[in-house]
């Protein structure tokens, strides 16, 4: 009985370790957006990003990295900015939606790359 029981504890606090590993390891939303998801298997920088309200609008710059792959990252945002309702502008990696252009740029190599977001009026 005794032994059955340690057993219970140590599956029960497995499960809760599980448990909170996602909401550790990335999700969420990109430092100093409300609404642009973190792409998965990245994680924010939170010290290499900036943030200016100005009468113009917002200037925002953030960065996230992971071990994740370039074309990976490009798919997530090719897929979700237009969802969120922003546009693809032609010739770059810029998007633009209520009078901000959003720039996301996918830095380094597969496996350890990093973003940059940068946000500014138009």
């Amino acid at each position: 009985m005794r032994r059955m029981f340690g057993r219970l504890v140590s599956l029960l606090l497995l499960a809760l370790f599980l448990l909170a590993l996602p909401a550790r390891a990335g999700g969420g939303f990109v430092d100093g957006f409300e609404d642009l998801p973190l792409a998965p298997g990245l994680v924010s920088v939170p010290e290499a990003g900036i943030g200016f309200d100005k009468p113009t609008g917002r200037i925002i710059v953030a960065y996230a990295r992971g071990a994740v792959t370039k074309s990976a990252v490009e798919d997530f945002y090719g897929t979700t900015l237009p969802q969120l309702g922003w546009t693809a502008e032609s010739g770059g990696g810029s998007h633009l939606r209520e009078g901000e252009r959003l720039t996301i740029e996918v830095l380094g190599v597969d496996g350890a790359v990093t973003v940059r977001y940068s946000l500014a009026p138009i």
